[in-house]
């Protein structure tokens, strides 16, 4: 059984920062975490679930959404099957609950939940002005 296991949500205020992890455990050999899809989602209350990032397989690029480039960073420790979401410069609007992502068969992409893959059960991240 797949398991993603997020850590590191929390309060701060505006202009600060957070880091968040997110640990898979459970996948096979055949589909290992190294050459898995890996991202975050987010969803604030009332609005609609949407990627925020993800690291892609394909092109073994970093993708971001507009409104986190220069201020968001995805990275992934391999040793330990984790994925972090670096979050600097918060705002306000950056509130919300925080799931992390791994498909190693299709790819990873902006529906929510992904249609593939394994989705993790979320850590809070509030921002206080």
């Amino acid at each position: 059984e797949v398991d993603l296991m997020e850590s590191g949500g929390g309060s701060v205020q505006a202009g600060g920062s957070l880091r968040l992890s997110c640990r898979v455990s459970g996948l096979v050999s055949k589909f290992p975490f190294s050459r898995s899809d890996l991202g975050w989602y987010r969803q604030a209350e009332g609005n609609e679930c949407e990627l925020v990032s993800r690291l892609s397989r394909k092109d073994w690029r970093a993708h971001y959404a507009d409104d986190v480039k220069g201020r968001f960073t995805i990275s992934q420790d391999n040793a330990t099957n984790t994925v972090y979401l670096q979050m600097n410069n918060l705002k306000p609007e950056d509130s919300a609950v925080y799931r992390c992502a791994v498909d190693p068969y299709y790819g990873l992409g902006t529906r929510c939940p992904p249609v593939f893959g394994y989705f993790g059960q979320g850590t809070q991240v509030t921002v206080s002005s």
